[in-house]
């Protein structure tokens, strides 16, 4: 069917990265260039009484100290979203009151890392302590303000209320959920609880900035939204937008840590008022530290059903922790929601209620899974116990239950990201087929008879075996919000030119582009130059977040080629002498369709093709530009399943078999399709077995190094089996869906109820570490 695209072709990067070609951040280097050191807050919460900086300033080398008494006070939120965005303005770049350990004091700028760390050792601080709020259950009726009298509010009209220490609320409400449930014969009120987790990139948060040949600010950053990044800039250091141009070269990964505008106004001051480079690259403590995390979340679900399985009601109650400043609380929260909730699209009565709140604890932000993550937790367990009680083959309820092609959910329209949400209906799912090739290749249903809490191979062993599974659902893009653009020129050996706004994070995006403009063109991939995230030379794209660079950015490419491939028979039917209609691309060349003795020439090569365009006749230059923003965010679905052994001694889980059967659409790259997969599933096996903040009673980060954090390594990794299971996504390019985020959330669902499968027990608790699981074996 196709000839470019749901093909394993070679990243078009691969050499030159697996080479060290490549550049990150911290390869550019600059003459006569500063280096950046910042000052974080050892204290939870307190207020600046005093700095002084008169030491620092002295030592040779020290270009600049930046702080609250020398930069603007100017709100804005750090979170990189559409504009105008939908978290708080709550936040400034360098201020007096400090709201979490790691909070922003100073920066100092000086000939060497070495001068910049000496001087910032020189500084002396006074603060005023203050008590900090440790607990999020408590936020919202303690007398402890975090934004108190601080100017913080919402650019758009949405709940915000910093008096309950509430930067988001969100609710939405289809039929009569309380007179459901008290109705129902069967009831579930269950509390289930998601940590904190750092997005671990193995590159660190780093920015570089230099003043170019014109007198523009030039800054180079590993972020996944280089336009918000020159926008937030534009409104922090008060200059143009047009003074500003923003580079993102190869990066070490995001998971949407990078989504965050962090570094680039802090090198981008220096470099504003110096006129000299500065480079101001994190270390991991202060990624931990001072960067942003997942979410801690705190949902409550809510559930009356019949004993033939039927749910009447179902209520989702979710408290998010969003620490000292709220980016990304109100649309995290929202996904909780509505990335969940819709996956069974016939209960009429559903509740969603969610509260972010403010603490003197690490700042949320965006995360892999992003707030689905949290809430499949919960969800896909109470699934579970419902089948459990009423007897139902799991499998064959999530067939019979979940939401199919030519369906529809209130929940798309009553749940949003900043707004009321989209109504869509859903026209490509394979999730059918999905749970039947996972329950084969995982020998579901023979595992199942096998394993058991009171099984024979279970009974009165040490080590208990258990098998367990979990639907999923996401989306793809932000519907009629985020939009693409992309460019394509064509040169005279029959190459092109292909410009997207879209950021390649190590995805392979920049190949996945290629591949989707490839298939239009009908020529080979090596044909294609792609550039992308330089806000100077590439179109305008959202980012790299929300699942959109293949379905959204991939969709702007489509409709890019599709105009370059227009021109290109126009000029080939010119040369012909025929009609467009009577022409085709094939194979790098335009060709007559019905060839006859008239026609001297059978096939007309692309270089000639745009030769003749610039020299011959009617010259003009083959390009084109399009863009995108999609109507719909059309879901992604999955089925994981996960085998594991308990060591009812020790408390350790170990995982024995994952299978994963994904419907991403049409997988344009099979293999980086696959690979973002079985990247998601690791990330979501650490998330469930080790990964935590563990804090000080002071609220001080203990475990801040990969050592100490618990990240999983190769050596930790399963066998882990990712079967892509075929759709076709109409509004998508060639039938694309997403596949980057959906994977991380079949873990903890997936895991917790192969665990009460091998156990009889439940858990409610991320992460399930030994100490947790011995706790609950002797419950």
């Amino acid at each position: 069917m196709f000839k470019y695209v749901n093909k394993p072709i070679e990243k078009i990067d691969g050499l030159a990265l697996v080479t060290g070609n490549e550049q990150y951040t911290d390869d550019f280097n600059f003459e006569n260039m500063l280096y950046v050191s910042i000052m974080h807050s050892g204290f939870a919460h307190a207020v600046i009484e005093n700095l002084d900086d008169s030491a620092a300033l002295k030592i040779p080398g020290v270009a600049e100290v930046l702080s609250y008494k020398n930069v603007k006070q100017i709100l804005y939120t750090t979170a990189g979203q559409g504009f105008p965005e939908p978290s708080p303005y709550d936040t400034v770049l360098f201020g007096r009151t400090m709201r979490y350990v790691g909070d922003n004091v100073c920066a100092v700028a000086a000939e060497s890392k070495e001068i910049a760390d000496e001087a910032l050792r020189k500084i002396k601080v006074k603060y005023k302590r203050l008590k900090p709020l440790l607990d999020f259950e408590k936020a919202e009726d303690s007398k402890i303000i975090i934004h108190k009298d601080d100017g913080a509010f919402p650019k758009i009209p949405v709940y915000y209320d910093a008096s309950k220490n509430m930067p988001s609320k969100v609710e939405a409400d289809i039929g009569n959920f309380d007179e459901s449930y008290e109705n129902s014969p069967e009831k579930i009120d269950l509390t289930f609880y998601t940590p904190y987790a750092s997005h671990c990139a193995l590159e660190p948060h780093a920015s570089v900035s230099y003043i170019d040949n014109r007198g523009r600010l030039v800054i180079i950053s590993s972020t996944q939204v280089p336009f918000h990044v020159r926008r937030i800039v534009s409104h922090l250091v008060e200059i143009p937008i047009s003074q500003i141009r923003v580079i993102k070269p190869r990066i070490g990964g995001g998971f949407g840590g990078k989504q965050e505008v962090l570094l680039e106004p802090i090198v981008a001051l220096i470099t504003w008022r110096t006129k000299r480079p500065a480079k101001l690259v994190l270390n991991r403590k202060e990624v931990f530290k001072s960067t942003r995390t997942r979410h801690q979340f705190r949902t409550i679900f809510k559930v009356g059903y019949n004993q033939d399985g039927k749910i009447n009601a179902f209520h989702l109650d979710a408290l998010e922790n969003s620490g000292g400043y709220g980016s990304h609380a109100l649309t995290v929260l929202s996904n909780a929601g509505s990335k969940t909730l819709p996956l069974l699209n016939k209960i009429e009565n559903v509740r969603f209620t969610g509260k972010s709140v403010y603490t003197n604890l690490p700042c949320g932000g965006a995360y892999r899974g992003y707030g689905a993550t949290e809430a499949y937790f919960g969800y896909g367990q109470i699934i579970d116990i419902i089948c459990e009680d009423t007897k139902q083959d799991i499998l064959e309820y999530y067939k019979k239950w979940s939401i199919k092609s030519g369906e529809t959910s209130p929940i798309f329209k009553a749940l949003g990201e900043g707004k009321e949400g989209v109504a869509m209906t859903v026209t490509s799912t394979s999730l059918n087929q999905c749970i039947d090739t996972g329950a084969k290749e995982s020998d579901w249903y023979a595992k199942k008879k096998l394993y058991g809490a009171n099984s024979d191979l279970n009974k009165n062993n040490r080590y208990k075996r258990g098998i367990g599974m979990a639907a999923l659902m996401q989306g793809s893009a932000i519907p009629e919000i985020d939009m693409a653009s992309a460019y394509i020129k064509m040169n005279d050996d029959g190459s092109f030119n292909l410009h997207v706004g879209a950021t390649d994070l190590g995805t392979g995006s920049d190949t996945i582009l290629a591949q989707i403009a490839s298939e239009v063109l009908d020529t080979p991939v090596e044909k294609f130059i792609v550039n992308s995230s330089d806000t100077d030379i590439t179109p305008f794209d959202v980012g790299a977040y929300a699942s959109s660079t293949t379905y959204l950015s991939g969709k702007a490419v489509q409709k890019c080629a599709e105009k370059i491939k227009e021109q290109i028979l126009k000029v080939g039917a010119e040369i012909f002498g025929s009609k467009i209609e009577e022409v085709e691309v094939e194979d790098n060349k335009v060709k007559i369709k019905s060839p006859n003795d008239s026609n001297s020439l059978e096939k007309i090569s692309f270089e000639d093709i745009c030769r003749y365009a610039f020299y011959q006749n009617n010259q003009f230059q083959i390009q084109a530009t399009a863009s995108h923003v999609s109507p719909k965010s059309p879901p992604p679905f999955a089925a994981h399943f996960v085998e594991i052994e308990v060591d009812t001694l020790t408390g350790i889980i170990k995982v024995l078999n994952y299978v994963a059967a994904v419907d991403c659409g049409t997988p344009i790259n099979t293999t980086l399709a696959e690979g973002q997969a079985e990247g998601a599933i690791v990330n979501g096996l650490a998330y469930a077995l080790f990964e935590d903040y563990y804090f000080t009673p002071h609220g001080k980060m203990l475990n801040d190094t990969f050592g100490k954090y618990g990240m999983y390594t190769a050596y930790d990794i399963p066998p882990i089996k990712v079967k892509l299971i075929e759709s076709y996504e109409e509004s998508g390019p060639f039938g694309a869906k997403s596949i980057s985020e959906i994977n991380i959330n079949g873990a903890l669902p997936a895991i917790a109820n192969a665990f009460y499968n091998a156990t009889g027990k439940r858990l409610f608790k991320v992460p399930f570490i030994p100490e947790y699981v011995l706790k609950i074996l002797n419950y």
